[in-house]
């Protein structure tokens, strides 16, 4: 492993382990032993999330709803990440995109989001979601 990983690199690291987290947070045979300050580490404070219904959430209500949804699932939602694409870098910035597919109690979804994530080296992988921008994705009719 790159003894200095890339920003893309550790962007995608953070995704990925940040959708573990999630996982982990919602199940009810899991969610006691996550530390939840893994997720407010992760969010940078001026942290927005605009999830594929389109309401605007700021760090603190994108905190309580994740909160909220403890051990809310019984072993029957999932996470999977793909195709993670680096969009733009610059100045210890990067935009990147990802599709996530999750499965929750057999209800297949799929959303493709866009995450701005800016270097700080307290945050998990060195580095802290600024803006999180989720949509639905759909086949052709």
């Amino acid at each position: 492993m790159n003894a200095n990983p890339s920003l893309f690199d550790r962007a995608g690291a953070e995704i990925i382990a940040f959708h573990r987290f999630f996982v982990a947070w919602y199940d009810v045979a899991t969610a006691d032993g996550v530390d939840f300050s893994r997720c407010e580490q992760a969010f940078g404070r001026n942290f927005h999330m605009i999830p594929p219904t389109g309401r605007i959430f700021d760090r603190a209500e994108a905190i309580a709803l994740i909160k909220s949804n403890r051990a809310s699932f019984k072993g029957d939602f999932s996470i999977d990440i793909e195709d993670i694409r680096p969009f733009w870098e610059e100045g210890g910035m990067i935009l990147v995109t990802y599709v996530e597919r999750q499965d929750r109690r057999g209800v297949k979804s799929a959303r493709r989001a866009s995450a701005l994530f800016v270097e700080n080296p307290s945050a998990p992988h060195g580095v802290e979601w600024r803006h999180l921008h989720e949509t639905w994705m759909q086949a052709a009719e």
